[in-house]
């Protein structure tokens, strides 16, 4: 059991942006507990050993999470961080998601080279623009699909890496890592969720714990952010019908707006050559229902047919 002067240790990926999300999670709780020591200790996941294969390719349940939740589940940690977009919709038995940080900017960015600074629309076209995830792809594809999209892997540091090494004429990026670092000039432009969604949960810490520790979850309840919940609540719930992960190209940014809850939400093919998207409102009462709501408008719109596609596709060998 945990009291003010038990010892909580954090469970964590050991990259700078993991280490800074967990460093600002240990200070707020031992800020708020006196006396209470809290300590970090580094995880390596799936995801940060196997850096040579795109991450569609690998499998996409828990890749940056698994051994990080195994550490809880086995007693070596009480308290995992976490990227939220990096948490599956549904987390191991016996753990629970107890709190959900404050949420950082939640839009994607392009971020080009110092030399040139070009924003999207600005690139040349052949340009090598870099990126992991199919969702960016599909969306750049059809944005601009005159530009080279080439897949990126690595930490923040290290794909900021390759850009300036000239690898890539532009990256994108989540803004909320490079903003957590101290980043923002490297930013060439935001991506506006008008034109660009981001990923479920994209800009949001998520902080799990055992459920049958109560001390625990009752300290990191200090830490949520209830506003920022219900708008990953309503993603998380649109992206769980969809029974989407990093395989699919999903994108969904929700918002509260007085007592309502206004959730966009997109599925495309993988070559983006076909984007279905749409939005919902509701109260926000209902985020969940709103989020499975928008999920049903889709599929009734022809999202059923591109998941099938992508699902029934023949695997593609990693290189």
């Amino acid at each position: 059991m945990v009291t003010s002067e038990s010892t909580v240790r954090i469970a964590s990926r050991g990259s700078q942006l993991a280490l800074w999300q967990a460093e600002t999670v240990q200070k707020r709780l031992a800020d708020a507990n006196p006396g209470l020591t809290v300590e970090i200790e580094i995880v390596k996941t799936t995801g940060d050993k196997i850096l040579d294969v795109p991450l569609a390719k690998i499998g996409d349940k828990g890749l940056f999470t698994k051994e990080i939740d195994e550490a809880l589940l086995d007693g070596r940690a009480n308290v995992a961080v976490h990227s939220l977009k990096d948490v599956p919709t549904r987390v191991p038995e016996g753990l629970v998601l107890a709190a959900i940080g404050e949420r950082e900017d939640p839009r994607d960015v392009v971020i080009g080279r110092a030399s040139s600074r070009s924003t999207l629309q600005e690139l040349k076209p052949g340009a090598r623009v870099g990126t992991s995830s199919l969702r960016r792809r599909a969306q750049l594809r059809r944005l601009r699909p005159d530009l080279e999209v080439l897949d990126l892997r690595g930490n923040l540091n290290t794909r900021l890496a390759k850009l300036d090494a000239g690898e890539y004429e532009a990256i994108i990026l989540a803004a909320a890592g490079v903003i957590r670092l101290g980043w923002e000039d490297r930013i060439t432009h935001f991506l506006e969720p008008m034109e660009w969604l981001p990923a479920v949960g994209q800009g949001a810490l998520a902080i799990v714990t055992r459920a049958d520790d109560l001390a625990t979850n009752v300290l990191v309840r200090a830490l949520h952010d209830p506003t920022a919940a219900l708008c990953v609540s309503a993603e998380r719930a649109f992206l769980r019908a969809l029974e989407g992960g990093c395989q699919i190209p999903i994108g969904a940014l929700a918002r509260v707006d007085g007592s309502l809850l206004l959730l966009d939400g997109l599925v495309a093919d993988v070559e983006g050559e076909e984007i279905l998207r749409d939005q919902l409102s509701g109260d926000i009462t209902a985020a969940e229902e709103v989020g499975r709501r928008l999920a049903a408008r889709l599929i009734e719109g022809g999202a059923e047919r591109i998941l099938a596609a992508i699902r029934n596709a023949p695997p593609v060998p990693a290189p």
